[in-house]
């Protein structure tokens, strides 16, 4: 049995299932509040949300009984008093693998990082990087300014690599007591030649890195797919052989360090391509491409994938995969990638996609 937790514009949907069908609501949560982003932590089981109220604005719930429906609100999710700027929305949270499960990390708008060490019941922003010198130069793109993806280091949580919207990658070995860039070979192409390579406001779309081989990383671009094996201090370009180099995810296999998965889009309107929905899949970690679209729809499907809702469970031939789109509908595969069926379908507008257990 898989759980689902779905972020939509409405809620939280918690759906059960196995591969191959659809997929039932268990229950629902934050009823008719924005849930960006739902998180199952794998150590203590414990349950996060992050939720956009237009009342409360953004905060992270959590629970140890989803059943039950009793939801805490964490403390310390804010900005410094006396400032010009509010805290916009909670991105993503993460594990930072301590393998306790009381230390996570959780990104924000605008260009926020928080840190708990407590199981997520208390959090700190991260001083170092929101006191940046370079921060007056962040640019925002049409989601704001977020910190959105944040990968530690398997069995190191004070090394972490993060990807903000638009500021490019950022890099630390000590916690976040310090932070550097890690944009070499990233070239942005809509900004002006003569301003690329010294460009700090690079739009990174989403950032992961595999388990097995933590030095290797790979990154959707604001136009590029890109690949590091020196832990993201510089990129390749590997998107030749994509029918487009944009999009918004990048999932991978636990099992295959040379593997990745990505959902391109169109450039213009950022909708599947000419109206087929298709998921393209490496294993020679960005030398070629194959497309799996078997079990999706292929004919006036103009869809939008959200950059945190595309997820994967398992690893080889066994992954599972699944993800979302705005249109309010989810697509699994049950054979890593090699076909696809329709999970659920009609659900709001949808945030975020991630597999519970």
């Amino acid at each position: 049995m898989t759980e689902l937790l779905i972020g939509t514009r409405k809620g939280l949907f918690v759906l059960d299932g196995d591969p191959g069908g659809e997929f039932a609501i268990r229950t629902r949560a934050f009823v008719g509040e924005p849930v960006d982003y739902a998180l199952r932590e794998p150590r203590s089981g414990r349950l996060f949300v992050a939720v956009t109220s237009p009342f409360w604005g953004p905060r992270i719930w959590y629970t140890d009984d989803l059943e039950a429906g009793d939801w805490t609100p964490a403390a310390g999710v804010s900005l410094p008093r006396g400032g010009d700027q509010a805290l916009a929305r909670i991105w993503v949270i993460t594990p930072a693998g301590d393998g306790a499960g009381r230390r996570l990390y959780a990104g924000g708008d605008p260009g926020v990082l928080f840190e708990s060490r407590d199981a997520g019941a208390t959090w700190e922003l991260n001083r170092p990087l929101w006191e940046h010198p370079t921060r007056p130069e962040w640019q925002r793109d049409s989601g704001g300014l977020s910190v959105h993806s944040i990968a530690p280091w398997p069995g190191d949580p004070d090394r972490v690599t993060l990807a903000i919207s638009a500021a490019g990658v950022w890099l630390t070995e000590d916690a976040g007591a310090s932070w550097r860039h890690g944009n070499r070979g990233i070239v942005a192409h809509y900004l002006p030649p003569e301003t690329r390579e010294q460009a700090i406001s690079l739009c990174v779309h989403h950032l992961e890195r595999a388990p097995r081989r933590p030095e290797r990383l790979f990154m959707q671009f604001h136009g590029g797919v890109y690949r590091s094996d020196d832990a993201g201090e510089s990129w390749i370009d590997i998107a030749g052989g994509l029918p487009s180099d944009f999009g918004f995810t990048v999932v991978l296999d636990p099992a295959d360090p040379d593997s990745a998965y990505v959902i391109p889009v169109a450039t213009v309107d950022r909708v599947t391509l000419d109206g087929r929905v298709a998921v393209w899949e490496t294993r020679d970690a960005g030398a070629s491409w194959s497309s799996h679209s078997e079990g999706l729809p292929q004919r006036d499907a103009y869809l939008q994938i959200l950059r945190q809702a595309f997820d994967g469970k398992g690893e080889g031939p066994d992954l599972e995969l699944y993800f979302g789109a705005t249109s309010g509908e989810v697509f699994g595969s049950g054979d890593a990638g090699a076909t696809w069926f329709t999970v659920k379908a009609r659900l709001p507008a949808i945030s975020s996609v991630r597999v519970g257990r």
